[in-house]
C-alpha cells in the first residue's frame, strides 16, 4: 500500500484528523498530499539551486548554504509521527525514532528525484499562480541528446575555425597529430576518471566542482573550483574575441575603427578587438541579465552551426579531390604575396601589345616604368601563381608533414620552390609573415582549449533521464567523435592545402578569407557564418555558466568572501556573480590576443583535469567502502597517467604560467585551511590521511625514535573547576609557546564519577578545553576521561594517551599552589604520584610554578633572560627547552644563560672551559656560569625548619581521622568511662579527673600553640583552612588515661607532648639545608630572570616522606616568580653529532 493511505482504527479518528492538521511544511502547505510537486516546484523557484527532493519534504536552505540530504537515517523529522503502530514490530519500536522502517526507506529512495538546475524568468517568479499550476516533468533526456551533443558543441568550437589549419602548416602533419594525440588523450583519461567519480551515487548538477570537493575536500575542491571558474570565465573572453576576429577580418572589415598605417595593422587590430570586445561582452552580460531562458533556446541554433560547419568541411575534402576549388595564391620567388597589395599576379601584362608594369611592379619599383630601379629581389626572382587548395589527390601531403618554426616577423616561404636570395630582401610589408614567433609549446597552449568542454554532459545530470549510464557513454563517445574529427583534419588539410596558405593564419594570400572556408563546400561563408555564432554561442554560454559555477562556491561557503556572490535576484539568478564574471572577462578582452588568452585558460581547464584524476586515482587507491562506481572501464593506472599527462601539458604550455596557476590554487587553498573549512563531506583526502597516518604509525611502531629526531611530545594535565572550564589557561599558552604548533601535544583532563553519569559533563568539558585551545592556539588533541578518582584518571592518561609511536614523551602540569590548605591531603599525593608514575614510565616531567604568571601569546619580551640551573644531567632536557622557547615570539629576544655547581673538589674554571665547549658542540647559545657552593655547617634556621616541617607533618597524621572516626572512637571512650564511674568512688575519680582534664586541656593549648606557628612561618600560605578538630572534654578514669597514654606511646602513632620532645630526621635536615642553600644562590642570581629552569629532584622511594618533599620543592623555589621544574626521561634528548 502507498505510504500516503494509512489504515486509521475507529478509535484513533480524531488523533488522525489532528495529525492531518499539523502535518504541514514550512509555510502552510500540505505534506504528503497530491501537490507536493507543486511545493516542490516553488522551492526550486525561490532556491535557484540544485535541490534534492524526497515525496513528503523538499530540500530547504536555511543559512543560504546548500545541504547535501539523503534519503537514510534521520533525514527527516516528519516521518516520526508515521510509525508502524503494529504489533509485528513492537520490538523495534523504540528504535523508530531514528531507525526507520525498511518499507519507509525503500519508498523514500523509490520516489527520489534530482530537480534539473536553473532559474525562471521575471514573470514567472512574480506569478505565483502560473508557477502553481505547472507540473514539473520527470527529466527525459537520453544519452544522444543529454550528453553526447552538448559536449559535441562544447569541445568543437572557435580553435577549430580559426587556429587549426595554422597550427597543421606551421608544426607539420606529424607534430600536429602529436599535439592532438596528447590533448584528446588527456581529455579522454580525464573522461574515464570522471565516468567513475560521476557514476558513484547521485552527482547534482555542479560538474567539475562538486566532484572534486566531494572527493578531495573543501580545501582541494575551492581551490580548483574558482580556478574552474576563471578558465571559464577566461574561456568566455576567448569565445568574444574570436567573433570579434571573425566579425572584422572576414565578414564586414571596415567596421574597423582603429586604421593601421606603415606597418601598423596589428597594434590597430588589437585596438579594435578592444573596443568591439567590451561592446559585445556588456551586450552579452545584459542578455544573460535579463533572460538565461533565451540562451538556453538558442543553444540548438549554435549547435546546428557546428554540426553544418563540420558536415561543409568534409564535404569540401572530398569534393577536392575531383574538382579543386579555385583559389590562386601569387608567389615572388619562394615568398607569399599578400593579396590585397596586387591585382595580377605577374610583374608585367600586354595590353594592346604593349608591356604594361601591374600594382604589383609599383610596390617593388621607384616607379611604373620598366627601366625604374627596383628591389634586387625582386628583379631576381620569378612571380609564379599556384593553387592554394590543390585537392586532396595532389600529393601536398608529402610537403606538409615537417614542421617550419620561426621567430615573428619571418616570412611564409614554399619549400622547394626556386629562389634567388638578394642581399637586400629585408623589405618584408608585401609579403606574408609571422604575426608572433613561433615553436611547439606554444601551439599545445593554443590548441588545448580547443579538447575543453567534457564537462557539459556531467553539468547536465539533473536533466538526464539515467544519468550513471548516460554521463559516461556521452561523454566518451563525444571526446572519440572529436579526437577523430581533429586528427583527421590534421591529415586531410595537410594532404588539401598548400603550406604556405595552412600558415597564412589570416588568409591574406587568398584575398582575407578564412582558410579553412575556402576549403568547405558550397561556399566560404557556411564557415564564415557557423564558425560566428557559435563562437558567440559558446560566449553567452561562458557567461551562464561560469557565474552559476561561483553562486555554487559562494553557498557552499567554504571560501568567506565569496560569500556575498551567493546572493542574486529573486529568481536565483547570480546577478554580483554575473557582474564580477563580465569584469574578469573584460581582463581577457584587454589582453585582445587570441593566442595569448587561449594558454591562460589551458592552465586552469588542465589543473581542474588533474584534479579530476587524482580524486579518481584517491578514491581507487583507499579502496574506501563508499567507492562503487557503476562504470567498471578504470583504474587507478590510467587516472595516474591522466594526471601526469595534465601536469606535464601545463608545463610544456607554459612553465611560468603554469607556476602562476598552481601558486593562485595553492594560496586559496591555504587560506580555506587557515579560515577552517567545517565541511565534511567524505573526502578522500580525509581517507589518505588516515591510510597515511596508519602506515606512519606502523613505522615509527618498529624503532623508538633517534636522540636528533627527539622533541618534547607533550601530555598536558589541565585541572577544571566546577563549572568544567579550564583552571590554568595559561598552561595552554605555555605549551603554544613550548611546541611552535611542531609535534605532538594532547591536552587531558580528568572528571571523577562514572561516564554513565557524568558523559554529559565530560562532552561539555572537552568542548571548553578545545575552545580554550583555539583560543590559546594551541595545536592539538583533546581527551577527557572519566574515572573514579583524579589520581587513577591520571594515571589512566598518562599510560594509555596517543596511538603506536605517536605517544607522548613528556608531561606538563602546573604546581598545586595551595597544596598546603587542603583539607584533604590527596591533591598533594596526587601530584607526588604523578610525578612518580611519569618517572616510572621513563617520561619527562615538567611542572610550572606560578603558572598564571607566565606569559601571554601576546606578550613580547624585550629583552631579559631564561636561566638554566644544571644541577645534574638527566638527559640535556634543561639546555633543550629553552632553546625551543627561543623560536617562539615571545621570548625569541631573551638569552639563555646556563648555571651550574661546583663543589669544593670541583675546578670551576676548568669547569666553566669544559661546559663552553660542550655548548658549542651543541650550537646554543648562551652565556655559562659556575657558581661555587662552599662546605657550611647547618643553619639553626635549616634546623628549625626541618624541625618545623616534621612537627607539622606528625600533627597532620594525627588530624587525618574523619569526622566519623573520630566520634566512634569518642562514644567508645565515653562509654567505658561511664562503666567504670559506676564502680568507683565519686570523690576520689572526681579529683584524678580535674587533674586529667587539666592536663589534657593543656596538650592540646601547645599543639594548637605549634600548628599555628608552623603555619604561620610560611609566607605563601595567606589564610588557614581550619583544619583542626573540634575540642573534646571528657571525664576519664586514671586506669583509661593510663592505658590511653601507653596506646599512644606506640609506633602508630607521637603523642603530643612528644612533639616537644622530637629530634629532626638528619636526612631531612641536610635535604633541607640543600634546598635553603641552592634557593639563595638561585634568588642572588636569577630573581631578575623571567624564566627559571631547575632539575626536579625525585620523590622519597619511602613513602612516609611525601609531605616533606613537598615543602623541600617549596623552600628551593621560594621567591621566584616564574620557576619550570624539569625532571627527565630517563634518555638522552639532546647530541652533539649532525
Amino acid at each position: 500500500m502507498s505510504e500516503r493511505f494509512v489504515v486509521i482504527p475507529v478509535g484513533r479518528l480524531e488523533e488522525a484528523n489532528n495529525r492531518v492538521t499539523t502535518d504541514t511544511v514550512p509555510g502552510g502547505r500540505w505534506a504528503g498530499n497530491g501537490n507536493d510537486n507543486i511545493v516542490a516546484q516553488e522551492t526550486a523557484a525561490a532556491a535557484a539551486v540544485h535541490i534534492l527532493e524526497y515525496s513528503r519534504e523538499p530540500n530547504k536552505y536555511g543559512d543560504g548554504n546548500p545541504q547535501e540530504s539523503s534519503p537514510f537515517i534521520n533525514s527527516s523529522d516528519l516521518d516520526r509521527g508515521n510509525l508502524y503502530d503494529g504489533k509485528n514490530m513492537a520490538l523495534f519500536e523504540e528504535e523508530m525514532d531514528s531507525n526507520p522502517m525498511v518499507s519507509s526507506l525503500l519508498n523514500k529512495l523509490a520516489n527520489y528525484t534530482n530537480l534539473t538546475q536553473g532559474v525562471v524568468e521575471h514573470e514567472e517568479a512574480e506569478n505565483n499562480e502560473g508557477a502553481r499550476k505547472k507540473e514539473i516533468k520527470s527529466p527525459r533526456m537520453g544519452t544522444f541528446i543529454g550528453v553526447y551533443l552538448p559536449c559535441l558543441q562544447n569541445i568543437l568550437g572557435v580553435i577549430l575555425f580559426l587556429r587549426f589549419t595554422w597550427i597543421v602548416g606551421t608544426a607539420g602533419i606529424l607534430e600536429s597529430f602529436a599535439i592532438v594525440f596528447m590533448c584528446c588523450s588527456c581529455t579522454m583519461l580525464t573522461a574515464i576518471s570522471m565516468s567513475a567519480i560521476a557514476t558513484n551515487g547521485v552527482v547534482p548538477a555542479g560538474g567539475s566542482y562538486y566532484m572534486i570537493s566531494r572527493s578531495l575536500g573543501p580545501e582541494f575542491g575551492g581551490a580548483v573550483g574558482l580556478c574552474f571558474y576563471l578558465g571559464t570565465t577566461f574561456a568566455g573572453s576567448m569565445y568574444i574575441l574570436g567573433t570579434i576576429e571573425i566579425l572584422l577580418t572576414y565578414i564586414v572589415p571596415n567596421a574597423a575603427i582603429f586604421k593601421g598605417e606603415n606597418g601598423g595593422e596589428s597594434e590597430a587590430m588589437l585596438n579594435n578587438m578592444r573596443v568591439y570586445g567590451t561592446c559585445c561582452i556588456i551586450l552579452m552580460a545584459l542578455v544573460v541579465y535579463v533572460g538565461v531562458k533565451y540562451v538556453n533556446k538558442l543553444a540548438l541554433v549554435f549547435l546546428a552551426c557546428v554540426m553544418l560547419s563540420i558536415f561543409a568541411i568534409y564535404a569540401g575534402v572530398i569534393k577536392s579531390a575531383f574538382d579543386p576549388p579555385d583559389f590562386p595564391v601569387c608567389l615572388l620567388g619562394n615568398r607569399i604575396l599578400l593579396s590585397r597589395n596586387y591585382d595580377v599576379c605577374a610583374k608585367v601584362v600586354i595590353e594592346a601589345n604593349e608591356t604594361v608594369t601591374t600594382k604589383l611592379w609599383s610596390l617593388f619599383c621607384d616607379s611604373p616604368s620598366l627601366n625604374a630601379s627596383c628591389n634586387e629581389y625582386f628583379k631576381m626572382n620569378n612571380v609564379t601563381e599556384i593553387k592554394g587548395i590543390p585537392g586532396l589527390a595532389s600529393g601536398v601531403i608529402t610537403d606538409n608533414l615537417w614542421r617550419d618554426y620561426g621567430p615573428q616577423g619571418m616570412l611564409v616561404e614554399k619549400k622547394g620552390q626556386p629562389s634567388i636570395s638578394a642581399p637586400d630582401s629585408e623589405f618584408t610589408s608585401p609579403y606574408v609573415s609571422n604575426d608572433i614567433a613561433t615553436f611547439f609549446t606554444l601551439l599545445v597552449g593554443i590548441y588545448f582549449p580547443s579538447v575543453t568542454g567534457i564537462m557539459a554532459g556531467s553539468n547536465r545530470s539533473g536533466d538526464l533521464k539515467d544519468a550513471q549510464k548516460s554521463i559516461p557513454v556521452g561523454t566518451i563517445m563525444a571526446i572519440a567523435t572529436t579526437s577523430f574529427i581533429y586528427m583527421s583534419c590534421v591529415i586531410l588539410f595537410g594532404a588539401c592545402i598548400e603550406g604556405v596558405v595552412l600558415r597564412d593564419k589570416f588568409g591574406e594570400a587568398v584575398s582575407g578569407n578564412l582558410v579553412i572556408g575556402i576549403l568547405s563546400w558550397p561556399s566560404p561563408w557556411v564557415i564564415v557564418i557557423g564558425s560566428f555564432f557559435s563562437t558567440c554561442g559558446a560566449g553567452l554560454q561562458s557567461l551562464t555558466g561560469a557565474p552559476r559555477l561561483l553562486q555554487a562556491i559562494a553557498r557552499d561557503g567554504i571560501v568567506p568572501f565569496l560569500q556575498v556572490f551567493g546572493h542574486g535576484k529573486a529568481n536565483g539568478e547570480p546577478t554580483w556573480a554575473l557582474l564580477l564574471t563580465a569584469g574578469i572577462c573584460e581582463i581577457g578582452i584587454l589582453i585582445a590576443s587570441l593566442d595569448l588568452v587561449a594558454p591562460i585558460l589551458s592552465m586552469f581547464f588542465l589543473m581542474c583535469y588533474m584534479f579530476v584524476n587524482l580524486a579518481c586515482a584517491v578514491q581507487t587507491l583507499l579502496c574506501t567502502p563508499n567507492w562503487r562506481p557503476r562504470f567498471k572501464f578504470y583504474h587507478w593506472t590510467l587516472s595516474f597517467l591522466g594526471m601526469s599527462l595534465c601536469l606535464a601539458l601545463m608545463f610544456i604550455c607554459s612553465w611560468y604560467y603554469a607556476l602562476i596557476a598552481m601558486l593562485i590554487a595553492g594560496c586559496i587553498y591555504k587560506y580555506i585551511e587557515y579560515r577552517g573549512a567545517e565541511k565534511e563531506w567524505g573526502d578522500g583526502i580525509r581517507g589518505l590521511s588516515l591510510n597515511a597516518a596508519r602506515y606512519a604509525l606502523i613505522r615509527l611502531e618498529e624503532a623508538p625514535p633517534h636522540t636528533k629526531n627527539w622533541r618534547p611530545q607533550l601530555m598536558v594535565l589541565l585541572n577544571l573547576d566546577s563549572e568544567q572550564n579550564v583552571k590554568h589557561a595559561r598552561l595552554l599558552s605555555f605549551t603554544t609557546q613550548l611546541k611552535a604548533g611542531k609535534g605532538l601535544t594532547i591536552v587531558g583532563s580528568v572528571i571523577e564519577g562514572t561516564y554513565m553519569v557524568k558523559r554529559p559533563e565530560a562532552k561539555q568539558s572537552e568542548q571548553n578545553v578545545k575552545s580554550a585551545m583555539a583560543a590559546e592556539k594551541t595545536k592539538g588533541f583533546c581527551h577527557v576521561v572519566v574515572s573514579s578518582n583524579l589520581r587513577d584518571g591520571f594515571s589512566h592518561l598518562i599510560q594509555s594517551a596517543g596511538l603506536g609511536g605517536m605517544k607522548h614523551n613528556t608531561v606538563l602540569m602546573a604546581w598545586p599552589n595551595l597544596w598546603k590548605q587542603q583539607e584533604d591531603p590527596i591533591s598533594w599525593r596526587n601530584f607526588i604520584e604523578t610525578v612518580r608514575e611519569t618517572t616510572a614510565a621513563h617520561q619527562a616531567l615538567l611542572v610550572a610554578k606560578n603558572i598564571d604568571s607566565f606569559p601571554s601569546n601576546q606578550e613580547r619580551f624585550s629583552n631579559g633572560t631564561i636561566d638554566v640551573w644544571w644541577i645534574v644531567h638527566d638527559g640535556g632536557l634543561l639546555m633543550l627547552l629553552p632553546f625551543l622557547l627561543q623560536q617562539h615570539k615571545v621570548w625569541r629576544k631573551c638569552k639563555m644563560r646556563i648555571f651550574t655547581v661546583a663543589q669544593m673538589v670541583d675546578n670551576s674554571i676548568q669547569m666553566k672551559k669544559d661546559l663552553q665547549m660542550f655548548l658549542y658542540h651543541l650550537r646554543l647559545n648562551a652565556e655559562v656560569e659556575v657558581v661555587e657552593m662552599h662546605e657550611s655547617d647547618i643553619s639553626a634556621f635549616t634546623y628549625e625548619k626541618t624541625l618545623v616541617m616534621e612537627q607539622r607533618s606528625q600533627m597532620l597524621k594525627q588530624m587525618q581521622l574523619s569526622r566519623n572516626e573520630r566520634e566512634r572512637e569518642i562514644q567508645s571512650i565515653t562509654d567505658g568511662s561511664r562503666s567504670s564511674i559506676r564502680r568507683k568512688n565519686h570523690s576520689n575519680q572526681s579529683d584524678g579527673q580535674d587533674e586529667i582534664v587539666i592536663q589534657l586541656a593543656d596538650k592540646e593549648e601547645e599543639a594548637q600553640l605549634i600548628h599555628d606557628r608552623n603555619t604561620a612561618s610560611h609566607a605563601a600560605i595567606s589564610k588557614k583552612v581550619d583544619a583542626v578538630p573540634d575540642r573534646v572534654h571528657m571525664t576519664w578514669t586514671k586506669e583509661k588515661f593510663t592505658a590511653e597514654r601507653n596506646r599512644n606511646r606506640e609506633p602508630a602513632g607521637i603523642g603530643v607532648r612528644d612533639l616537644f620532645n622530637m629530634k629532626p630526621n638528619q636526612s631531612n635536615v641536610r635535604r633541607m639545608h640543600t634546598a635553603v642553600k641552592l634557593n639563595e644562590v638561585v634568588v642572588n642570581k636569577s630573581q631578575d630572570a623571567h624564566l627559571v629552569l631547575l632539575n626536579m629532584p625525585g620523590p622519597p622511594k619511602n613513602k612516609c616522606g611525601d609531605e616533606n618533599y613537598m615543602e623541600f620543592l617549596e623552600v628551593l623555589t621560594e621567591g621566584l616568580n616564574r620557576v619550570l621544574l624539569v625532571r627527565g626521561g630517563g634518555r638522552e634528548v639532546i647530541t652533539i653529532y649532525s
